[in-house]
């Protein structure tokens, strides 16, 4: 991005309170290798085993359950344990091997997220499986809008052609505002953050006693949490629809309003990670969402919808679901989007005064934490050293939006050439939002944004093609935010390791061509070995007949949407920009009160079980802090860390057992006493 110069403009109040990461030396004396010697052909091949093989577990995952958890800790484990074991095996040989540093892992980690995420931002299990014949079957022939002329199968050509042309815009979209995000908001990115202390502690020497002290805590919570999640596995039965997972803790009433607490080890971390603000705010939008609103919504089945529909069609309560959390979303980051616009305009203004760039949040420093500042400082020296300058982002973006533009109608014959172009045009917008939304509370909202899209284009195009025109939009909206938001939070882990900016960017730009290639490949493997799609077998496919009917409703256009619900999201729109003006007008004392709009919207459409886990984080991290203020900012990042990768490193033998079909043997089910 250019020269950047720091800044005390002062623009808002610190999102949060920064946790320490691990210091595992001297940070301000310690050797930073170049960008160049960071990124290596072992670690490049390490990257394409591992994301080969995450992408077979995104796939299995995709076409099962349609959840994807966050694999980056455990791309940086296994990283790790690949590149080690080759070194040591070698030393034994007798060759000489170049030290692996924490810069070369995160590069790794950073370049398997880049190929496995296009699995999931891809479509495989929902927009692009949506256009084949099996879903148009399954919806019915005679269901209204639903056309035979709308059937794409899949390619294994056309799929590699269409993921190259849209998965690389992402990357350019928010380089310019890497700075803004890791920076000046300080935001979490709690899963980020984890990898990076994870990272940090492999590659700890013995120079420091606090950083023993904090890598045995994380390694004492990542055991706890790993063998919490495996013993939680043998009572959830098939599809993980029993067990601590779907525990009453409140009774069965608020039960089914999604209001219990999980025991998930990942969620209770990103709780003593995020600030105390973000886990009330993401409680206080569960309350309103499931508590009030859509009890009050459900309520009015048969008057303002009918009663009878499906859980997951929009004409129904989950319509109101979606498209009220959208309009939060966006209220939320369009506004921080323009006041980011127009604080950098009125600092490029006053630079030939003041010699300001982009602004930075002032914080309070203790008088006490001088070698956490110049750790701080050397941080922010290594993570501005290597920037991508301005001019690169932007004509990469364009170029590769006038190719984009030029192919789409080619594969999609529906989506025309300006449609794809004003896709592009709001893109970046949405991008922005999205990763500040996964910056806040770890949830990518890549799907939600994806709908935006398919709304628009296929209300645009109508009946003729619009089902097809809607769903491919949808993907160009996913890739796009998806991949801004991954980057974003591989560049915290980045800043965090002391890895260049630029061979994160590179190492992302090459992990998205492996993964262009690696992605389809796996599908195509599954494609060719099982029924997709088919309501008996295993791999059922449930979003591709629910992004189907979507893209069927969005042909009508909006006003197909249940009674009310355009008025409800025009309300929740403007009181997100409401919230922010007051957040940004009051004094900080006041505002440190006021909820987060984007933290609030994402319970309306996950659900409140979540939110009362990252609720229990942030009530240990209040009573800790109250208890030895000194431990909780000493340990209260390793604790989080350890029991977010320890969740995090279970998803893998969990994905391996249901590859070959090794189901829990035990179903822990809650119902109501004989006597109630």
């Amino acid at each position: 991005m250019g020269s950047e110069t720091t800044s005390t403009a002062e623009i808002t109040e610190p999102l949060i309170n920064q946790t320490n990461p691990i210091n595992n030396d001297d940070l301000s004396t310690e050797s930073v290798p170049s960008w160049k010697e960071q990124i290596t052909i072992r670690g490049l091949v390490v990257s394409a085993i591992l994301g080969s093989l995450f992408c077979i577990i995104t796939h299995k995952l995709n076409l099962t359950v349609g959840i994807i958890p966050s694999l980056n800790v455990a791309a940086g484990l296994l990283g790790f344990f690949f590149v080690k074991s080759w070194t040591a095996l070698l030393s034994k040989m007798g060759f000489f091997t170049k030290p692996f540093t924490k810069q070369e892992n995160t590069v790794i980690q950073t370049c398997v997220v880049a190929c496995y995420g296009l699995a999931f931002s891809g479509g495989f299990g929902s927009y692009l499986l949506s256009m084949d014949e099996n879903t148009y079957k399954l919806i019915g022939e005679d269901y209204p809008g639903n056309r035979a002329e709308d059937v794409i199968n899949p390619g294994l050509g056309w799929m590699i052609g269409f993921i190259f042309v849209v998965s690389f815009l992402g990357l350019f979209s928010l380089v310019p505002l890497r700075k803004v995000m890791v920076l000046d908001y300080k935001l979490t990115y709690p899963s980020g953050t984890a990898t990076a202390m994870l990272i940090n502690s492999f590659h700890t020497t013995t120079g420091a006693e606090l950083a023993g002290k904090q890598v045995s805590c994380l390694g004492k919570y990542l055991s706890i949490s790993f063998f919490w999640s495996l013993f939680k596995w043998f009572f959830s039965g098939v599809g993980d629809s029993c067990g601590f997972d779907n525990f009453p803790s409140f009774g069965l009433t608020l039960y089914k309003n999604t209001f219990y607490f999980d025991f998930s080890p990942t969620y209770v971390g990103c709780g003593l990670i995020c600030p105390h603000i973000v886990n009330c705010s993401v409680l206080f939008g569960a309350i309103l969402s499931w508590g009030v609103l859509w009890p009050f919504i459900s309520a009015q089945a048969g008057n303002w919808y009918p009663a009878d529909l499906g859980s997951n069609d929009f004409k129904g309560l989950y319509g109101y679901m979606v498209f009220i959390a959208i309009s939060l979303i966006l209220g939320d980051g369009l506004y921080n989007l323009i006041k980011i616009i127009s604080v950098t305009i009125k600092a490029m203004w006053q630079s030939s005064l003041t010699r300001r760039n982009l602004p930075v949040i002032s914080e309070h420093k203790d008088k006490e934490s001088s070698k956490l500042q110049l750790d701080e400082k050397k941080r922010e020296e290594v993570f501005l050293k290597d920037g991508i300058p301005f001019w690169i982002a932007g004509s990469g973006y364009v170029c590769l939006a006038a190719i984009s533009i030029a192919t789409m109608p080619m594969i999609f014959p529906p989506l025309k050439w300006y449609l794809v172009l004003c896709s592009y045009i709001i893109a970046p917008a949405l991008a922005f939002c999205n990763s500040y939304g996964t910056g806040l509370t770890d949830w990518s909202l890549a799907s939600t944004y994806g709908k935006i899209g398919l709304f628009i284009i296929a209300s645009l195009v109508g009946s003729n093609g619009g089902v097809i025109a809607g769903l491919a939009a949808c993907g160009v909206m996913m890739s796009i935010v998806s991949t801004a938001a991954d980057l974003m939070q591989d560049f915290k882990t980045g800043y965090l390791t002391l890895s260049s900016p630029r061979s994160m960017f590179i190492s992302q730009l090459i992990g998205t061509a492996m993964g262009c290639i690696i992605a389809p490949l796996t599908f195509w493997m599954y494609w060719k070995a099982f029924d997709i799609g088919s309501p008996d077998g295993t791999y059922k496919a449930p979003y591709a007949v629910i992004y189907r009917e979507m893209a069927i409703l969005g042909i009508e256009g909006f006003s197909e949407l249940p009674k009310h619900c355009l008025a409800f999201c025009i309300v929740f729109f403007l009181a997100a920009l409401v919230i922010n003006l007051l957040r940004d007008v009051v004094p900080p004392k006041v505002s440190q009160f006021i909820p987060i709009p984007m933290a609030m919207a994402v319970p309306f459409y996950i659900g409140a079980y979540f939110a009362i886990d990252m609720f229990v984080g942030t009530v240990i991290l209040f009573v800790w802090e109250r208890i030895n203020k000194k431990d909780a900012e000493d340990y209260s990042g390793a604790v989080a860390s350890g029991l977010i990768c320890g969740d995090g490193i279970w998803t893998i033998p969990s994905a391996i057992l249901s590859i070959f079909k090794i189901d829990p043997p035990i179903c822990m089910y809650f119902g109501p006493s004989v006597s109630s």
